[in-house]
């Protein structure tokens, strides 16, 4: 899928997990050994697929409520979107397809599923209204079967649009980033790299940093607010086998800062110092953390309400 400069990628970020392959069990195996087999999905492209397969059931004649699916709501059996990441055999694509290649399904529609019942829950009567098509109760209850559908399980990732979750940043350290910026080595534009701004990290690795950092919040702040989200997380976290990688990608948030602003942010270093700080008791020094980490995502958040 080629990528248009004319058309940003969705001003999303996210949290997603790599899997082994081997670890999948069912239909979902079948669908994601399907969708290798077609060929995986850039992760630079992830945002504009979702956008693209749930603009394609808006458009339907008639519209499908949501992606994946057919006219009577019931999933369309088809190969899955995947995403892969570098396995132990090397760069992503340039090794044999097996048990421990890790992948990452991008299961748009249960993720929309959860949109639409976030948005239902959260929105006034007006925009609800607005933007549907179908009386809300029956949206509704169409859209809890979807996510009822994961039972036990979780999708692969979840997002956040116009900032990154704060909370987030404690699953990482600051040398783990990279950090991807055109290069003028390129002889054209379609050489150069696609800005990223991201971390991978072993699952244990997240999860213990999720489980300290909510302990300490906990106990410092008290259970709601940041360390109700790590804790969500971990929970989040534990649906996916030991062997996984976890990602925090900014996405399409990147097209909201040029390099140089990419380049020096700090996000992570300012998470792991208000943490040091209220570790060591020094609620001036962590507070003064997070006044510059949460000024800094403001500045991108204020670009949704100049849209």
């Amino acid at each position: 899928m080629a990528r248009s400069a004319a058309v940003p990628a969705p001003f999303v970020c996210y949290l997603r997990v790599y899997e082994p392959l081997g670890a999948l069990r069912g239909p979902l195996a079948q669908r994601v050994r399907a969708g290798l087999a077609r060929g995986a999905v850039p992760v630079v492209d992830a945002g504009r697929r979702d956008r693209e397969v749930c603009l394609r059931a808006q458009l339907g004649v008639p519209p499908r409520l949501l992606p994946g699916e057919k006219i009577d709501g019931t999933a369309i059996e088809a190969p899955a979107d995947v995403l892969l990441a570098e396995g132990p055999g090397g760069a992503a694509g340039q090794e044999p397809i097996g048990p421990q290649t890790l992948v990452c399904p991008l299961e748009t529609r249960p993720r929309a599923a959860a949109a639409l019942v976030g948005f239902l829950s959260s929105e006034t009567p007006v925009l609800r209204t607005a933007a549907l098509t179908a009386e809300e109760s029956v949206v509704r209850s169409r859209a809890e079967a979807v996510v009822a559908e994961l039972g036990d399980s979780a999708t692969h990732i979840v997002s956040a649009t116009w900032t990154v979750p704060l909370p987030w940043f404690a699953l990482v350290e600051p040398a783990e980033r990279i950090l991807v910026l055109p290069s003028d080595d390129a002889v054209t534009a379609a050489e150069a790299p696609a800005r990223r701004c991201y971390w991978r990290v072993p699952v244990a690795d997240a999860l213990s940093r999720a489980d300290a950092a909510a302990d300490l919040l906990a106990d410092t702040l008290g259970d709601d607010g940041p360390s109700d989200v790590l804790r969500d997380t971990a929970r989040w976290m534990r649906h996916f086998d030991p062997g996984s990688l976890v990602e925090l990608d900014y996405g399409g948030l990147v097209t909201l800062m040029d390099d140089q602003t990419l380049a020096a942010d700090t996000s992570a270093e300012d998470v792991a110092e208000a943490l040091e700080a209220l570790k060591a008791g020094d609620a001036e020094k962590a507070m003064a953390s997070y006044r510059r980490l949460r000024d800094f995502w403001a500045g991108r958040a204020a670009h949704q309400r100049a849209n």
